[in-house]
């Protein structure tokens, strides 16, 4: 699976879980909500590394707004976009409460993606990346994708794949250990 149709997964995820919550199914809007925590601190991470102390507090007032707000989603809008507003708003209001403008390391413009940048240095890395773990076995290559390309905690990506943590957390460390001999040109 290549980076755009990851995303649009991605994308397609979120909708139809949102949407099967706002139809009444409490158990699919949980998982929006957690998948979707993910998603939030990625992209407020990037933009607050100078303010990485916020960063769970934005993810959880974005998260509240999303909620309180999930009335006003238009089903033929893509989530990320709706979403990317709200955080977008939230992070506004951060910068003017702390007067920190100059802390922002990425900028708040409207075509910003809220999965993955249009920049096409970004787009070869990504695509070199899957190549990359495309060679790992599945208990290597999927806790590198949820805890260090997603943002999951150990936890949630033993929740997610049926692994233990222990198996979550070697399977990062070979897997990493693997890539950096692989880039190094070692195997």
């Amino acid at each position: 699976m290549n980076v755009k149709d990851g995303l649009l997964a991605k994308e397609q995820r979120l909708r139809n879980l949102l949407l099967e919550g706002l139809s009444g199914d409490a158990a699919a809007y949980q998982s929006f909500l957690k998948e979707l925590s993910a998603h939030l601190r990625n992209f407020l991470r990037k933009r607050l590394v100078n303010l990485p102390d916020e960063v769970e507090d934005l993810v959880q007032e974005s998260l509240l707004a999303v909620h309180n707000q999930r009335h006003t989603y238009d089903p033929g809008q893509p989530v990320s976009a709706w979403v990317q507003a709200i955080a977008r708003y939230k992070l506004v209001d951060l910068l003017r409460r702390r007067s920190a403008k100059d802390l922002l390391t990425e900028p708040l413009d409207e075509e910003s993606e809220f999965f993955a940048s249009a920049d096409s240095e970004a787009t070869e890395a990504h695509r070199d990346l899957n190549r990359l773990l495309d060679e790992l076995p599945d208990k290597q290559r999927l806790p590198i994708v949820h805890v260090k390309l997603e943002g999951l905690s150990v936890k949630e990506t033993a929740e997610i794949t049926g692994m233990s943590e222990s198996a979550i957390k070697v399977g990062v460390h070979r897997g990493l250990k693997y890539l950096a001999a692989k880039i190094r040109g070692v195997k």
